[in-house]
This record gives C-alpha cells, structure tokens and sequence, in this order.
C-alpha cells in the first residue's frame, strides 16, 4: 500500500523534473523587432571559384632549360607551355552576415598595474549564419576528352565554422583598430543586449560549427566584437569583416622569385572582406551611441558630398560592400 500510495507523486516528480531539464537545455531565443538586425545576405559569385589563368612561376621562373621543340607533340603541350596558363580552381562558400546597432559602454577593464578601472568600449553584437549552396566547379569533359568547367553547381555541408577578423579603420584619420578581446565586457554586453543564446568573442567563436540553417528565422551563432581607445575624433569609418567567404585572390611578382626559392615567394594574398560604412555625427567630448549611424549620410549639397565619398575613397554613397584586401 505505501508503494502505491508514492508511486503517484514520485512518477510526477520524475516528470516534472525530466520536462524542466529538457527546456532549461532548449534554446530561448529572443525575437527581435523588425529592423534591429540589417542582415547581409551571403555573397557568393561563380567567377570567384577560378583564379586564372596565371603563369605557374615556380616552374616557369623556378625550372630552368624548359623550353624544346617537340617533334610528336605541339608545342602548347609541353610543360613550359601549360604551366605559363594555369587555372585554379576550388569551392567557394559565404556566411550571411547580421549584426545589431554599433553601441558605446562603459566598462571596468582590468589594467597593467591590477586594478579595475571604466574604460568607454565600443562593441558590436551579430549574428553569423550558414545557409548551403556552397558554389562548386562542374566539369565537362568533350568528345575529344578535354575539361573544361563552363559551370558550378551548389553543394551542401552541415555545418561550417567563421574565423573571424575584425578591423575599424578611419580613412580621416589614417587610423585603423584591430578588435580586442576583452573578458570583463562579456557578462555587461550579455546583460544588456538580451539575444537569448549565448554570445561568443571573436575568439571563442572559432570553435563553435555554424550548422546550415534552412528557414528565415532558424539556427545561426551569435558573437560580439569589442574595441577601446578610438579617436574620439572620428566621424566617418568602417568595419572590415574577414572570414565570412574562403573567397580570395592572388597576385605574383616575378621579379620576387628566384630558382630555389620556396614555392610562393613573392606571392601576395586579398581576401574578400565585408566593409560596413559608419558615420558619427557628434563631437570628441561627449561620445555616445545614438549619434551612430550605419551607412553613408544624404547631403543635398553635391559638394559636400563628394567630400564626403572621397572620405571613404568612394565613388557613389554605399552603406556595404565586398572587397579584396
């Protein structure tokens, strides 16, 4: 009898207990109201899956006395003639891109001699997410068995990973700003902000997968980038975002390499980078965040604002673009 008189409330208990434990695991996230996040959406172009054609200068710069007359072959079949027009081919893949108002807070920071002290951070939250349709070469082969890829095809991956590199760069002052991590501003930024899932620093990113998200509002990471010690002076500036796309380019210097030197010498690397254009209109004794604008401001006066394009080494009024660099 008292067997079956707990077994009741036990059994409940257990209930209650498993179902607790399975909503404290499940994510909460936040819904944010429309236009808090300005998402960008993923930027991936057929061109960027070749690089080419380019001379292969490891052998033609790098193998000396490559060059002879065939007598079965033509000429372009020799090893000097193919590797002076060599294509490089691989997939390309991007990540959409969100992230919240750039916002100002002051912080305690701990400083070189221990103590704590208020130090104004500027930080921004996003939002990285993985969305397939990653763009692979497709090969044709033709009746007389050559390859040629007249085409990509998307391809479909898990998850993928963002490595992140952030930089504020101010052309008005010739200033730029790598992120810095800084732990004491964690909790303060989680506090405020609200997402409803964790948020990672740039570096603790790295090692969570973004897994392929497949509705508008589904999956994606969260992360936050934290600056200090900018000139107060700055009114219009950008943010470079490197990591979103394994996109990239390079450029060789023959007159760099030399036979024996190892492979790559003198080769230089862009990568594709998102720029997110900024402007302050404020002044350098009261910094504050509502005076943070995304994109380029509208002058009537054309004047005006072509100075203010040539501020951003800019042609036409951008509020985003992809670069190499």
């Amino acid at each position: 009898m008292h067997r079956l008189f707990f077994a009741g409330p036990v059994l409940v208990l257990i209930g209650f207990l498993a179902t607790s434990t399975a909503f404290a695991q499940r994510p909460s996230g936040r819904v944010l109201a429309p236009g808090v996040l300005t998402v960008i959406p993923p930027d991936a172009q057929p061109g960027e899956t070749a690089i080419g054609p380019v001379p292969l200068i490891e052998v033609t710069r790098g193998i000396p006395d490559l060059e002879w007359t065939p007598n079965y072959l033509a000429t372009t079949e020799t090893l000097l003639s193919m590797s002076q027009n060599v294509t490089f081919r691989h997939e390309v893949w991007c990540l959409e891109f969100s992230f919240k108002p750039l916002r100002l807070m002051m912080i305690d920071v701990p400083q070189p001699s221990g103590r704590m002290a208020p130090k104004l951070v500027w930080y921004m939250v996003y939002r990285v997410r993985y969305l397939g349709n990653d763009l692979r070469p497709e090969p044709v082969q033709d009746e007389l068995g050559d390859v040629t890829y007249p085409n990509t095809t998307t391809v479909n991956y898990k998850a993928r990973r963002f490595f992140p590199h952030f930089v504020l760069e101010s052309a008005e002052y010739n200033k730029a700003y790598l992120d810095q991590v800084i732990p004491a501003a964690q909790k303060a930024i989680e506090a405020r902000e609200r997402v409803g899932q964790p948020i990672y620093n740039t570096v603790d990113i790295m090692k969570v997968p973004i897994a392929r998200s497949t509705g508008a509002d589904d999956g994606g990471v969260w992360g936050f980038v934290t600056w200090t010690d900018l000139d107060p002076r700055i009114d219009f500036f950008s943010i470079y975002v490197q990591g979103l796309t394994n996109a990239y380019q390079f450029e060789d210097n023959p007159d760099e390499f030399e036979p024996g030197d190892p492979p790559g010498t003198g080769r230089t690397y862009q990568t594709k980078t998102l720029r997110l254009n900024f402007w302050r209109p404020g002044d350098s004794v009261l910094q504050h965040e509502g005076e943070i604008r995304f994109g380029l401001p509208v002058e009537t006066d054309p004047a005006r604002m072509a100075e203010i394009l040539e501020q951003y080494g800019l042609t036409e009024r951008l509020d985003y673009q992809w670069v190499y660099r």
